[in-house]
């Protein structure tokens, strides 16, 4: 479950460095531009962390999901975007589809694959 939160803080966290970047004109502006890198940054070591025990291919999915889901909502919110009843119908299909992939995603195995060569590489 702690990887769940994590990724859910993660994908927040991405919707603030996407909105961040945006606000920086080019990371021209300073304190868009240091937020936009502070929340990147913590996003990222986030979903890495959440990688540990989720699905690469879920995690993923569930961090851009959430994290555009997000960043456009608060663009309409904000009045950045304009807001449409389509918009609204499609971000609810995302966090649908985001949901779901939750639902059936069974936590990752304790021991992953080692592809680096290791001990546990295939013996030719």
């Amino acid at each position: 479950m702690r990887y769940w939160i994590v990724l859910l803080a993660s994908s927040v966290l991405e919707a603030v460095w996407a909105t961040a970047l945006g606000d920086s004109n080019g990371l021209s502006r300073l304190a868009p531009s240091i937020v936009f890198v502070l929340a990147l940054t913590a996003s990222m070591l986030g979903l890495g962390y959440a990688m540990k025990g989720l699905p690469v291919s879920v995690a993923y999915a569930v961090w851009t999901g959430i994290g555009a889901a997000l960043t456009v909502t608060w663009a309409m919110a904000t009045g950045v975007e304009p807001a449409s009843l389509l918009k609204v119908v499609f971000l609810a299909g995302i966090v649908a589809c985001v949901v779901g992939l939750a639902l059936v995603t069974p936590a990752r195995p304790k021991r992953a694959p080692d592809f680096s060569g290791g001990e546990d590489a295939a013996q030719p």
